[in-house]
């Protein structure tokens, strides 16, 4: 995946500058080598990106290419997102047998390593079971077909880069399975004071899905949130506003609390921390006391 999406930035910064020339190097990281664990259970942060990151601060790579969602919101490697091109579907899907989430029978397994579809499973189906299950893609898909899972719950976005939208069964209502912040944008980063970098990475920035994102981000920041509290948040830009979302779950995946708010393009931040705040007032905090309790803090 990471290399379809390294690909598909090349061609685009060359769509703006034919005469350029990229050489990929391939870095493995954290995420990549520890394969048979759950996401939340490893017990550091970037486990997709800080290696790569690394090699950018050190000046082995001019720029590196990272699923948003995977970014943690906070830099301490002075490493800086230059350009967020246009995002694609950030919507969570469904593979199963042909069988849409709500006619799965009583006790099917559900296949994730993500807290926030696991809680968004529970809360809709408490009847379902719900396993974690790592590996790329066609992996999952083959556990699927093999019975071991009846479904897997996957981003739409990796599906459309990897050309496999036909194996969707359900596209999941934005609202009950809301996305994690970032999820289906890329993040194109390099050194902070790569000038010629980062002049180069402008030109496939999109305005609109950045507004989301920082306003994504920074109800995140906020919320103090991370892997291991299951927040879900989007944010819908035009030309002239930006609406953004946010929820969150109970440990039991009982109680779900949400807020909504609407504004300008430029105040994606200010919104942002807007619902974050009305989300505490609504109890977020006592939430996520009861996540890290369960499964620790980072």
């Amino acid at each position: 995946m990471s290399l379809i999406q390294t690909d598909m930035v090349i061609k685009s910064l060359k769509f703006y500058h034919p005469e350029l020339e990229v050489k990929v190097k391939v870095i493995k990281t954290t995420g990549d080598k520890e394969r048979g664990k759950p996401l939340f259970t490893i017990d550091r942060k970037g486990i997709f990106e800080k290696e790569i990151d690394i090699a950018v601060v050190k000046e082995e790579v001019d720029f590196a290419v990272h699923s948003l969602k995977d970014v943690p919101i906070e830099d301490k490697l002075g490493i800086k997102i230059v350009a967020i091109p246009k995002r694609l579907s950030p919507h969570d899907v469904l593979f199963s047998k042909s069988i849409p989430l709500k006619n799965l029978p009583n006790g099917a397994v559900i296949g994730t390593s993500s807290l926030r579809r696991m809680a968004q499973v529970k809360f809709l189906r408490p009847d379902l079971k719900v396993k974690p299950i790592r590996g790329n893609v066609e992996t999952r898909i083959a556990k699927v077909n093999r019975g071991q899972f009846d479904g897997v719950i996957l981003a739409e976005a990796g599906l459309d880069r990897m050309c496999l939208h036909n194996v969707i069964t359900e596209r999941l209502p934005i609202y009950d399975f809301t996305p994690a912040a970032g999820q289906g944008a890329l993040a194109v980063v390099t050194k902070g004071d790569n000038e010629d970098t980062m002049n180069l990475l402008c030109s496939i920035n999109d305005p609109l899905t950045r507004a989301e994102v920082i306003a994504e981000r920074s109800l995140v920041f906020a919320l103090k949130g991370g892997c291991r509290v299951p927040i879900g948040v989007i944010g819908r830009a035009d030309d002239n506003s930006l609406s953004i979302y946010g929820c969150v779950f109970s440990v039991d995946a009982r109680k779900k609390i949400f807020s909504f708010t609407k504004g300008n393009l430029d105040d994606a931040e200010r919104l942002g921390g807007e619902v974050a705040q009305n989300l505490l007032e609504k109890g977020a905090e006592a939430f996520e006391i009861e996540w890290r309790k369960k499964y620790g803090t980072w």
